[in-house]
């Protein structure tokens, strides 16, 4: 007698689909306390490095100084045509916000902006100020341009609305040594008043430099690393990783003395009678570029180090049981797979040097600023933060470019280190 098999329909799921479900519950469970441990770390970082870039890069775009401090004005020329000079109600409305900017003690920011466009702005607002505070004539065109013939000028209006518009790109192209012309075409400053992209040149071209000097010392010494024996790498290893422990203002200090014409290595040299005069050694291109290589090579050397490690020896072998050359099997097997550790370090030593500041201003001349020179002093000393969030948003767009072209030639994102 055949007994009926009992049927599965009532016991729900199978036993592989129950596993199943439980094994990515608790995968989701894992991943959430693994969230949950990282957070405190991740705040951190949004609230004291995301947050304060976003904010600086915002700065590139935002043009709230005429905007906020003279709104009468800056409504009265949304509404002009840009041809000629404005009529009595814009007039009216500049003598106004003038005057209730000079008692709220925001004529100073306004002028400051302003003179971001011609440096005369500032001496003709505070000028134009103190007569709307002493008198009330019946027609402030007329009494405006009698005070200044400046005001009767289309530039001088078209440049006041252009201030009185945010979001702007004026930023964005004074960092470029560019500005908006009279007919709204974007044309290049003068040859005297260009400085940005001589700076990026000059940037660009220090830290390639750097990069290629860092690789030529550090590819040596992270191959001495890695075919040592243990014991003798972690020793020399330990001189490599010493520099860290070391203040990079100290280390900058430390060239200023050595690099000096009655320095220790011009005084050496003397004492040899390998020169006969001091070399120029500081306050030029080569201080920097020594200074800046004596810095960055650790990370060079680390980065190269750390995938040489892994490059198994039977390959090189191998090579040479075959009957190639010593410096050929070098040349075809080894370095092809070094080459992640040669894009990760040229890129970190790149990006790096893209970003000093200390060493070129404090071994550097006239002819050796770099943008974070130039940033830096538009923020301490001239106060236009715009500026510098432009001069800013171009720097990090250079890194992702860099980035990219590293990534495309040796593909560092696959790099594994270990």
């Amino acid at each position: 007698m055949n007994t009926p098999l009992p049927s599965t329909a009532g016991f729900g799921r199978s036993p592989r689909s129950a596993d199943r479900d439980a094994f990515r519950a608790a995968r989701r469970k894992a991943a959430a306390r693994a969230l949950l441990l990282a957070l405190p770390l991740l705040v951190f970082l949004l609230v004291t490095f995301v947050a304060p870039i976003a904010s600086l890069l915002g700065r590139s775009v935002q043009n709230h100084e005429v905007r906020a401090g003279m709104p009468q004005l800056s409504a009265a020329l949304a509404t002009w045509n840009g041809a000629g000079v404005p009529d009595e109600a814009v007039f009216a409305a500049l003598a106004h916000d003038l005057k209730e900017a000079g008692e709220n003690s925001q004529l100073g920011n306004i002028a400051r902006r302003m003179n971001f466009y011609q440096p005369e702005f500032r001496s003709l607002f505070f000028k134009t100020a103190r007569v709307a505070r002493s008198q009330t004539p019946a027609q402030w065109k007329p009494a405006l341009i009698d005070l200044d013939a400046r005001w009767n000028e289309s530039e001088t209006w078209r440049l006041l609305k252009r201030a009185s518009v945010s979001p702007t790109p004026d930023y964005l192209l004074n960092a470029v040594d560019a500005r908006v012309g009279p007919d709204g075409s974007v044309v290049a400053v003068s040859a005297d008043s260009a400085v940005y992209r001589a700076a990026f040149q000059r940037t660009v071209l220090i830290s390639a430099t750097v990069t290629v000097l860092c690789l030529l010392f550090g590819y040596p010494v992270a191959y001495l690393l890695a075919t040592l024996p243990e014991r003798q790498s972690n020793r020399l290893l330990l001189f490599v990783i010493v520099p860290f422990w070391t203040s990079l203002l100290v280390r900058t200090t430390a060239w200023y003395v050595l690099l000096q014409p009655s320095g220790v290595i011009n005084s050496a040299l003397l004492s040899l009678g390998l020169i006969t005069h001091p070399l120029p050694l500081i306050f030029n291109r080569t201080g920097v570029l020594i200074g800046m290589t004596h810095v960055l090579l650790p990370y060079m050397i680390l980065a190269i180090y750390s995938v040489m490690k892994n490059v198994p020896p039977v390959y090189m072998r191998a090579a040479k049981s075959l009957g190639a050359h010593p410096a050929v099997a070098f040349v075809r097997v080894y370095i092809p797979q070094t080459l992640p550790g040669v894009g990760a370090g040229c890129f970190l030593v790149f990006v790096l040097a893209l970003g000093y500041y200390i060493t070129p201003a404090l071994l550097g001349g006239a002819g050796d600023e770099m943008i974070s020179q130039l940033i830096a002093s538009q923020t301490n000393e001239r106060l236009n933060w715009g500026l510098a969030g432009a001069l800013s948003c171009y720097l990090v767009l250079f890194t992702a470019i860099f980035y990219f072209i590293f990534n495309r030639l040796v593909g560092i994102d696959r790099l594994r280190f270990g």
